[in-house]
């Protein structure tokens, strides 16, 4: 332990006298080929998110709930833009969810296929279009979960929009790992991961319960993404948290959760550091509100997992693809004597 104490004060004296982040610092100690072996996690810059949590509503029909969600969105942006921020992440069903039962042809007793018809697709667009004018004139990336409309007869995608700090749309994230209610009578699945990047950081995208599935994550960290995105609206107590810190740790990158207000009792909208441990979580009383944190290296032991974790993972699965085990007869046989 001292001598791990006494490794740390030297890399941050070394990052006080030449002005480096502690990441930056750290590399320096570490030897150039051990580096190259452990090749292939990128070093990130920094930026500033803002991770919301809005109260969710549930029914299609209603435009005046639409344009109000639409407000109250558009309010945590500028409170976020004043405090700094850079990005700001949006829980699913930010402006509408629709319930199922809301939409069912077989209504509101029982769950059916969903007649589409009953959203208010031109309010949405609406909304979603006053909410990209506003990034652009706040110079703030935004995240926003909404239902994306395809030809008839398929069913909509349910998708996260990346909004630029012009107020253009980059990209689109559709939900993959559909439940078996989405998959059966509301969406039509996603096809693909989704990254973009922010001032040199690189995002994935996640949506729904996709936090259930850690190859999604495996899959973004492969991307070389820095940190993962992920709006939801059904939660367990104590399960997305547990979920979400234990993504960021395998990972070693950081993990931004959006949920609900409705939620926030158990499970604020937060960020997880590459380490596993929470940065900032918004308020547990209910209330619309943001948590925002610097996504950087300037904390030691999310700067260590980034530099030093991820990379050896890396190393070792690369080693293991790359087949090197002893050819010995020895390492086939299972009932070798010791």
């Amino acid at each position: 332990m001292t001598a791990h104490r006494n490794f740390k004060r030297q890399v941050r004296a070394r990052a006080a006298k030449t002005g480096e982040s502690y990441t930056a610092a750290l590399r320096h100690f570490r030897p150039e080929s051990a580096g190259e072996a452990r090749s292939g996690a990128r070093q990130p810059a920094a930026v500033r998110l803002a991770v919301a949590q809005t109260p969710v509503r549930e029914d299609p029909r209603d435009a005046e709930g639409l344009r109000a969600a639409g407000r109250e969105v558009r309010a945590l942006m500028r409170e976020a833009s004043a405090r700094g921020a850079r990005i700001a992440h949006f829980p699913e069903g930010a402006l509408c969810f629709p319930h199922k039962l809301l939409l069912s042809v077989d209504g509101p007793e029982a769950v059916g296929p969903a007649d589409w018809d009953r959203y208010r697709w031109e309010e949405a667009r609406a909304e979603l279009a006053a909410i990209a004018e506003l990034a652009g004139e706040l110079r703030l990336w935004t995240v926003i979960a909404a239902p994306h409309r395809l030809t008839a007869p398929n069913r909509p995608h349910n998708s996260l929009y990346v909004l630029s700090d012009r107020g253009g749309l980059v990209t689109r994230y559709d939900e993959r790992m559909l439940s078996n209610t989405k998959a059966s009578y509301l969406y039509s699945p996603g096809r693909a991961p989704v990254a973009f990047e922010v001032d040199g950081v690189r995002f994935g995208c996640l949506l729904g319960m996709e936090i259930h599935y850690p190859e999604l994550f495996a899959e973004y960290e492969a991307l070389d993404v820095d940190c993962v995105l992920l709006s939801t609206t059904g939660v367990r107590p104590g399960s997305p948290a547990a979920q979400a810190q234990g993504h960021a740790a395998n990972n070693a990158f950081w993990v931004s959760l959006a949920v609900p207000t409705q939620h926030a009792a158990t499970a604020p909208s937060g960020v997880v550091a590459p380490n596993g441990e929470w940065l900032a979580r918004c308020p547990a009383e209910g209330e619309p509100a943001l948590a925002v944190v610097d996504l950087d290296d300037g904390d030691e032991a999310a700067a260590e997992a980034v530099a030093h974790a991820r990379p050896w993972r890396r190393a070792a699965r690369a080693g293991l693809a790359a087949g090197q085990r002893p050819a010995d007869p020895r390492s086939e046989d299972r009932g070798a004597a010791f």
